[in-house]
């Protein structure tokens, strides 16, 4: 036994794997042939092919988990052969179990060396017991399914396969095909979930919180730090997409789940939405706040379209329009805002990441709300929203009565705001821009 963080873990089996010799030729026989394709197959296990490390989380498995680790077993020569790695290592994490996991998976680390087990005495979560099997695993290529029995083990030679073709960081397994044994309540959940990562990414991902997947080994310093829990997955999913790290798709088949399910549909569906959130405003957040600018605008047009068509024809305003007036000045002031903020995110992350090339939007914005830019659009609607209430302010102090339209004071005030905010921004950029600064003649010294 070995102590590894706070919970005391039992590693089982031995360290090192049994070597395998393959024919090397590919030929199809009736246990493979209705196996999927991804890119080309390979005829041997070359010298130099990775090791894949599979790492299968349990809590409370006993009746799913020996027939998991038997059909990694079963299916470990197709994997090297398709998947063109040379060894797997397969371990086992039981996560604070009660039940006989972690006994069943013993007894199968006791006869096959390339098995091991991890025991955690207390439950860390299934991010966490991911995170540890990556860490004590010893390939290249890094994998994880889920022991519940829905994924099937064999088409970790079609993701290893495509993300050595592909280069890519992550190849997951998308179980949205058609006739897969997926809860409809999960699949409507995945569905909007990648269409929420897709609108805000541009790409896209079909299965955001997949099981079943192979991570480059070098690739878990640009995805870590993840999350513990359950949303381990989809955290992984939105860091790879909003950093611009490839990730590739297999389809795969999706059998219903042996024993009862760990996830909460609202908790843990909240905590999926969250990890997206997260990775969003880690590497890209000048996206979200523009989704939020770009609404703000349309309800602010939608709300005051009447009030401005009313004027347009009549050349006057009812009193009522005021209401419909102020909610319309807030959603353009806080579109603006929101703008301002998305550039400013987008420069301050820049201090900390090298970033790839802006978008054409991104790239306007960023000079147009430069910090001169902004100085000179606080004076200009200052300078337009005393114009507008001047005769007012001459009224009052002449009789200390006004009788100027409530609609010139309503717009001189919101160009007000907008001209405190460019004041406030302006600042906030010079300081980003002392930063830079700063951090590029620390970093001239160190060389």
């Amino acid at each position: 036994m070995i102590a590894a963080h706070e919970d005391r873990q039992t590693i089982w089996g031995a360290q090192h794997l049994m070597d395998t010799t393959f024919n090397p030729l590919l030929i199809p026989t009736a246990e493979n042939a209705d196996m999927p394709r991804v890119g080309r197959l390979a005829s041997a296990a070359l010298p130099d092919a990775p090791v894949l490390t599979v790492v299968i989380p349990a809590l409370n498995e006993e009746d799913s988990i020996g027939s998991t680790i038997q059909r990694c077993l079963d299916a470990r020569e197709r994997i090297c052969r398709v998947g063109r790695v040379s060894d797997l290592d397969i371990i086992v994490v039981s996560d604070g179990s009660t039940d006989r996991t972690a006994s069943i998976a013993q007894s199968y680390a006791a006869r096959e060396s390339s098995v091991r087990v991890i025991v955690f005495e207390k439950n860390r979560g299934y991010g966490a017991a991911i995170k540890e099997g990556f860490a004590q695993g010893r390939g290249q290529l890094l994998a994880f399914l889920d022991a519940d029995g829905t994924c099937d083990p064999n088409y970790f030679g079609e993701l290893c396969d495509v993300i050595q073709t592909e280069r890519a960081a992550v190849a997951l397994g998308s179980r949205m095909q058609p006739g897969n044994q997926m809860p409809r309540l999960r699949r409507i959940g995945n569905v909007l979930y990648a269409l929420l990562l897709g609108s805000l990414s541009g790409k896209a991902i079909t299965d955001t919180a997949s099981g079943m997947r192979v991570v480059r080994r070098d690739s878990l310093a640009s995805l870590y730090p993840l999350p513990d829990g359950l949303h381990f997955t989809p955290a992984m999913s939105a860091r790879a997409v909003m950093s611009d790290q490839a990730i590739v798709e297999v389809p795969m088949a999706y059998a219903e789940r042996v024993g009862e399910s760990k996830l909460h549909v609202l908790r843990d569906g909240m905590r999926f939405l969250f990890a997206i959130r997260d990775a969003v405003l880690l590497y890209q957040p000048s996206r979200l706040f523009g989704v939020l600018a770009v609404l703000a605008t349309l309800c602010g047009i939608l709300w005051s379209s009447y009030p401005v068509e009313f004027y347009l024809r009549f050349q006057r305003l009812e009193e009522w329009m005021i209401y419909r007036l102020l909610l319309a000045g807030f959603l353009f002031d806080a579109a603006f805002c929101l703008v301002c903020a998305g550039v400013l995110a987008d420069r301050v992350l820049s201090l900390v990441y090298r970033r790839r090339d802006s978008s054409f939007i991104a790239a306007l914005l960023d000079r147009v709300l430069d910090r001169k830019r902004l100085v000179y659009l606080a004076a200009l609607c200052a300078v337009v929203a005393v114009v507008l209430v001047w005769p007012g302010l001459i009224q009052y102090v002449s009789t200390g009565h006004v009788t100027l339209h409530w609609s010139r004071p309503l717009v001189a005030v919101s160009l007000l705001q907008i001209a405190l905010f460019s004041c406030v921004y302006s600042v906030l950029q010079k300081i980003v821009d002392l930063w830079s600064g700063q951090i590029s003649y620390a970093s001239r010294q160190h060389r």
